[in-house]
């Protein structure tokens, strides 16, 4: 019989750290670093065209849960084509932009794979001016709540939006949808270009169900030691 401790949630399930590093080598070698801390890990932009996709898949067949971050976006069949090379690769997470023709094709991509579909509603470095400057006739959080009703009524599996929406999210998607949280600060640490951010306690008790954090980590002087406290202040706000 389990105990009441060992039936917790592991707060490593919910810490996704961005290997946010200019080359392959100092990604390995920052893995190398936080060694069992850390279970989960974001590829974005710059690590994938840097050679990070084989890690990747290194990093899946480890064990480690892995978040491909790219944020697809295309005509339908070159998005379906796309998903279904990156669901090989054995990945746990995949972003694309919530638009419906490309959460469709992103779905069916997938097929019955394990990966996981996660809708990009509004990035985190959006605020109501950078939305309409980008010719959206919509407030941010509206944009946010007509994504994720889209996302859920398709089949998409979770939603990257800022901690500042969760709550609407939850209130569309109920338990539907897991809710990913970009733009994770810990108390005092520069805002590295967000707008809309929350430390890792307020997003838990918002509701997220992942937080990522890059930069307070792998810039960190201790980078272990950043990654653990934020482990505990997960811990400690889901009680």
């Amino acid at each position: 019989m389990q105990s009441p401790a060992s039936s917790r949630p592991d707060p490593r399930d919910a810490l996704i750290v961005g290997l946010d590093i200019a080359s392959l080598s100092e990604a390995e070698a920052m893995v190398r670093m936080l060694g069992d801390a850390v279970s989960f890990y974001k590829i974005g932009y710059r690590l994938a065209f840097a050679g990070g996709l084989p890690l990747a898949e290194r990093l899946a067949k480890e064990g480690k849960k892995v978040f491909i971050d790219l944020k697809l976006h295309d005509i339908g069949n070159t998005v379906k084509e796309g998903v279904e090379s990156i669901a090989a690769l054995g990945a746990t997470f995949l972003t694309v932009h919530a638009y419906p023709q490309t959460m469709r094709a992103a779905v069916e991509g997938r097929g019955d794979s394990g990966l996981r579909i996660l809708a990009v509603t509004a990035l985190t470095s959006y605020d109501d001016h950078d939305a309409a400057e980008a010719g959206y006739g919509l407030a941010v959080r509206d944009l946010v709540r007509l994504r994720a009703e889209q996302a859920r009524a398709i089949g998409i599996d979770g939603i990257v939006c800022s901690a500042a929406e969760t709550g609407l999210v939850r209130d569309v998607a109920g338990g539907a949808l897991a809710i990913v949280t970009p733009g994770i600060r810990p108390a005092g640490a520069d805002a590295g270009g967000q707008k809309r951010t929350l430390t890792p306690r307020e997003a838990i008790l918002a509701g997220s169900d992942h937080l990522v954090v890059a930069r307070p980590i792998i810039q960190a002087r201790d980078p272990r030691a950043a990654a653990l406290a934020i482990l505990d202040e997960i811990a400690a706000a889901r009680g």
